[in-house]
């Protein structure tokens, strides 16, 4: 399985690793040509008002929207998760608006009150450590998006079909099973190559 992990700001190389530790082969994508050459596809963590100025400078917007269009699978994680969502909180954009959630971003606070806990997360046996950094809760969900985790009664883990969203980096700890439920998802969906 081909996993791509947008390329264009944050920890790439770390959910690369995280990826192969799964069993999937990590392509950084830089370029919207690659999309064609992926199985799924991981939007990292950083700035997402950055991130959404690049996608849309580079023309990854339709392209990502065609690709989960198609069924193949989209994994948001912190500021991807911000980047996924159809409504937002405040005064930013929505950006790619494929899945049914409202967010918040930043909910946690500032980077000072950043922390790590253990995560009862539907589909994986046994709790999972998960890193939040500034990070983005979801404060609303559609009937059609199941949720997967909370944390003090907030979402933090949800998935809608081929889409999957975690308000944390997992990264960033050497627990890869939530890369592995991605990888079972791309699996599941065995879509072929198709071209943009």
């Amino acid at each position: 399985m081909n996993i791509g992990v947008l390329a264009l700001q944050g920890a790439v190389a770390e959910h690369i690793r995280s990826i192969e530790l799964a069993g999937g082969t990590g392509v950084p994508v830089k370029r919207v040509e690659q999309l064609a050459e992926i199985d799924g596809l991981i939007i990292p963590g950083g700035e997402s008002t950055t991130i959404g100025k690049l996608m849309r400078k580079y023309g990854f917007m339709e392209a990502i929207r065609a690709f989960a269009g198609e069924g193949k699978p989209v994994f948001g994680t912190c500021a991807g998760l911000i980047v996924l969502a159809e409504r937002l909180e405040g005064d930013e954009e929505p950006h790619l608006q494929l899945m049914n959630m409202t967010v918040a971003r930043n909910a946690f606070g500032r980077q000072r009150e950043s922390f790590e806990t253990d995560l009862d997360v539907e589909g994986i046996e046994t709790p999972l450590r998960a890193v939040f950094i500034r990070a983005p809760l979801i404060t609303e969900v559609g009937d059609n998006v199941d949720v997967l985790s909370v944390y003090k009664g907030e979402i933090v883990t949800a998935r809608q079909d081929n889409l999957l969203a975690s308000s944390y980096h997992p990264e960033l700890t050497d627990d890869y099973r939530l890369h592995e439920l991605f990888i079972r998802m791309v699996k599941e969906r065995g879509t072929s190559h198709v071209g943009y």
